[in-house]
């Protein structure tokens, strides 16, 4: 009976230790080897060796390409690995002006790669989940243009609205900021009974 409750506390223990090591730091793969994150690493360093381009680094530093901490609103943005270049807006500021709620606004801001490697845009997050961007997949040529385009869902957003888009590429500083504003104007709040 001794040895069954030795046995019971050791692997209550070896489940602690591993709950610890997911949480903090390099999950299981510190403990069973190489995690599936890595294992997707080589694959696509592999593929790079075969000639096809891709944005993300190899060497660990990758992040899931999210560029966000989960649960929170906090963007973390690797430093470019490769050769870097710069980008320049037409404008990174947008003033919708006034609008009901529950329309949807749109609009595309146009850039241009102005430096003398490909642009590489990994990531484009709203500062909220009514904004919306979409951006170019494929490397932007030097002097070359692309488009961001961005949808702003007003729905259950009046009064006065500013979003930002935070866009990371291998650019200079890493993030860029594009920014969506105006007034949203609230629906009309139904009538009391009785009057």
């Amino acid at each position: 009976m001794e040895n069954s409750k030795k046995i019971q506390v050791g692997l209550l223990v070896l489940l602690a230790g591993l709950l610890v090591a997911n949480m903090f730091g390099g999950g299981f793969k510190s403990w069973f080897g190489k995690s599936e994150g890595d294992k997707i690493r080589e694959a696509a360093a592999s593929m790079n060796n075969a000639g096809m381009v891709s944005a993300a680094p190899t060497d660990g530093s990758y992040n899931g390409g999210n560029g966000n901490i989960p649960g929170t609103n906090v963007n973390v943005a690797d430093a470019p690995t490769g050769p870097t270049t710069t980008i320049k807006y037409e404008s990174d500021r947008f003033d919708f002006g006034s609008t009901d709620e529950g329309e949807i606004i749109k609009h595309i801001f146009k850039f241009k790669n102005t430096g003398n490697e490909p642009l590489i845009i990994s990531n484009a997050k709203g500062s909220c989940g009514c904004t919306v961007p979409t951006w170019p997949k494929e490397p932007v040529p030097p002097g070359g243009t692309g488009e961001l385009k961005i949808e702003f869902n007003t729905k259950g957003k009046p009064g006065r609205q500013s979003k930002r888009v935070t866009v990371t590429s291998n650019t200079v500083p890493t993030e860029t900021f594009l920014e969506i504003s105006g007034e949203v104007r609230g629906k009309e709040q139904p009538a009391a009974k009785g009057e």
